[in-house]
């Protein structure tokens, strides 16, 4: 089976792990939102500890927001540029609130929030239904006060992950019953962006690389003041995003 490069990078907390669908055989941490100088070195140093090279990959999945607008243009630039250096390779993402609540359902039997702090009192969050056969998307991402998700929610979460969650920790315990669970036990992982390859609706395949863009969330600050003050999308804009 061939190897998958997954690239995490929607939070300040970015990662990047090697490994083969539901198996994971490295992985490398980095914080401090230092994304541009950080990921490249990460990809290689994860796969030298592999001890695999770009030609042992079989392709590249990678978490396509919500969250930082530079950080996850960071990582999918990352991404295409491997592409189009090494041909041939299949990209798949995966929502990186997803990757959160994955990498929480091994302690929590029950539905998983992931909240990431948007900003301006909103949080990006998202409930799913987990299981080792499969995801169930109870809450679609979007990007809202924590109160309009858990009214959205049909149903409560046994636990809320991530940093929005951790920021608004008393709104979630009165939500949940429990402790948020911040970063880094809280936050999204490389990792399980690999385990998700072998879920049942983990992750979805990108037809066109070079078309993806991430799911930002929303429009990032200075092009919302430029649509604001003109009164129009702003030209060739290429999404949304913190």
């Amino acid at each position: 089976m061939s190897l998958y490069l997954a690239i995490e990078t929607a939070t300040d907390l970015g990662s990047v792990a090697v490994g083969e669908p539901g198996r994971v055989v490295s992985e490398v941490l980095f914080g401090d939102r230092r994304h541009a100088s950080d990921l490249t070195p990460a990809v290689e140093e994860t796969l030298r500890l592999a001890g695999a090279t770009f030609g042992d990959l079989g392709g590249i999945v990678v978490a396509n927001g919500p969250g930082s607008f530079t950080g996850l243009r960071i990582g999918v630039a990352t991404a295409k540029g491997i592409l189009r250096v090494h041909g041939g390779l299949a990209l798949r993402t995966a929502p990186s609130l997803l990757a959160a609540a994955w990498a929480a359902h091994r302690f929590a039997a029950g539905p998983v929030a992931a909240l990431y702090d948007a900003l301006r009192g909103d949080v990006f969050g998202a409930v799913y239904g987990l299981d080792d056969r499969g995801v169930t998307e109870l809450v679609a991402p979007a990007c809202f006060p924590v109160a309009e998700l858990a009214q959205r929610s049909p149903v409560a979460p046994v636990v809320a992950v991530g940093d929005g969650a951790a920021l608004y920790a008393d709104e979630v315990r009165r939500w949940t019953g429990r402790d948020a669970v911040g970063p880094p036990a809280g936050a999204p992982r490389a990792s399980a962006l690999l385990e998700l390859l072998a879920v049942e609706r983990g992750t979805v395949p990108v037809d066109d690389p070079e078309l993806f863009e991430p799911e930002y969330g929303r429009l990032a600050a200075a092009q919302a003041r430029w649509e604001a003050k003109h009164g129009r999308p702003l030209p060739r804009s290429g999404g949304s995003g913190v």
